[in-house]
């Protein structure tokens, strides 16, 4: 039985990832870039912005920052009415009745990560910014982070997640992780390290 589960945000907790890539395609199109799903998956997904837009657009500092806030000022915009993830609270429910804590890790800017919890109606006791911490996935150190600040051992915990990125991430913290298929398809999550992937968390009830 595992002491801890820890949670992705975007894509995990909920399925933003269609909303985060119109935001993607509105940002985007002025600088001629056409931004279609696969693009999405392979260049966008599970990246933190500031790398995003360098690589995209060669563009860092300030031009980078407004084009990247404008692009999340646009996503919070569309981010309304957000549902859960099926079975995510069934799941949160019987974590707590066996005592287990849980956390959010995520490379969410803050604005975003508060946004999306406040929209599913979720207080997490544990909450971990990549942009805080230094390192974003697929780096361990946000993992590691919030292993250490829970007090469990990597074997204690549980990750869910729904990118390669993440998904390296967890593992490479050695958390036995676990994908959602909301993005990605199954072969690249489980090349990523991923123990096992699943439809939505209704599927994830059996493992506590």
């Amino acid at each position: 039985m595992p002491k801890a589960l820890l949670f992705d945000l975007d894509g995990t907790l909920a399925d933003t990832d269609p909303l985060h890539l119109l935001a993607w395609q509105e940002a985007l199109r002025p600088f001629g870039l056409a931004v279609d799903p696969a693009f999405y998956r392979e260049r966008i997904s599970g990246r933190l912005n500031p790398e995003i837009v360098e690589d995209l657009l060669g563009l860092k500092g300030e031009e980078a920052q407004r084009l990247i806030a404008a692009k999340e000022a646009r996503f919070r915009e569309l981010a309304q009415g957000l549902e859960p993830t099926p079975g995510l609270h069934e799941l949160l429910k019987r974590a707590e009745e066996k005592g287990l804590t849980w956390g959010v890790v995520t490379n969410a800017p803050r604005e975003n990560a508060h946004h999306v919890l406040k929209a599913l109606g979720l207080s997490p006791p544990l909450l971990v910014l990549a942009e805080e911490v230094g390192r974003g996935k697929p780096d361990p150190l946000p993992y590691r982070v919030a292993l250490g600040r829970l007090g469990v051992a990597p074997e204690e915990a549980l990750a869910f997640e729904d990118s390669p990125s993440g998904v390296k991430s967890a593992a490479g913290a050695g958390i036995p992780t676990y994908a959602l298929l909301t993005g990605h398809g199954a072969e690249s999550l489980l090349e990523a390290g991923a123990k096992g992937v699943l439809r939505d968390f209704q599927e994830a009830l059996d493992l506590l």
